[in-house]
């Protein structure tokens, strides 16, 4: 008990001290789920997001997370033009997050489920859609490493693979493996936070998301 009163604490005092971190370029003139920058280190962020809602497609079996991630973006990109059941077009936002669940084997296909961040201003009543999930998750603490360029698939792994070193043998590593033990069977999502047709200033995010409160991951 001592133990995870001192860990609050100190995450309590990391929280006040710290500022919110730059946000990417997209972020300046479409809306982002907002967080508080709990720790910057070098290789990787710990951000602490507030309540969001997303709306997810169902599952996309692929052996592809680039044509997963393509799939599952067109599908949302129709449903806020106003293929929806409100015929409501709604305004793009980043990021797109593609969760990735892996195969049990290297040729057999994985699942992903690709997300759109729903603006504040439709939050309250998404307008549903065959085929989508509305996704209410609550507050939720996300370890971040950002890359530039267009996500590859052979990058992703790579970047993945990059984050969770940086985090070794620190205090969110064990968060983040008791997260992955409850519940989820998720490794990590991609965030990606430019239009296909940008070429400059592309960002990207390996995000592994926990709970520390309950130990499980939000999303």
């Amino acid at each position: 008990m001592a133990v995870t009163t001192t860990f609050k604490l100190s995450l309590l005092f990391t929280l006040i001290s710290v500022s919110l971190s730059a946000i990417p370029p997209t972020c300046k003139h479409i809306e982002c789920p907002n967080y508080d920058l709990i720790q910057a280190e070098n290789g990787y962020e710990i951000r602490r997001y507030n309540s969001t809602v997303w709306i997810s497609n169902d599952p996309i079996q692929e052996i592809s997370l680039v044509e997963a991630t393509r799939t599952g973006f067109l599908r949302l990109f129709d449903y806020i033009q106003g293929k929806n059941n409100y015929q409501e077009k709604i305004e793009m936002t980043a990021p797109v997050l593609s969760e990735v669940f892996p195969s049990d084997g290297p040729f057999c296909k994985s699942s992903f489920v690709v997300s759109f961040y729903v603006p504040k201003k439709n939050q309250a009543n998404p307008p549903p859609a065959k085929g989508l999930q509305v996704q209410r998750c609550k507050p939720v603490y996300a370890a971040v490493r950002q890359f530039g360029g267009f996500v590859k698939d052979t990058d992703v792994g790579e970047e993945a693979a990059a984050l969770k070193a940086s985090i070794a043998g620190t205090k969110w590593s064990s968060a983040i493996d008791q997260g992955g033990s409850a519940g989820h069977a998720s490794v990590y999502s991609v965030a990606q936070y430019n239009a296909p047709f940008e070429f400059d200033n592309r960002v990207n995010e390996i995000w592994f998301l926990f709970d520390l409160e309950s130990g499980s991951r939000a999303m």
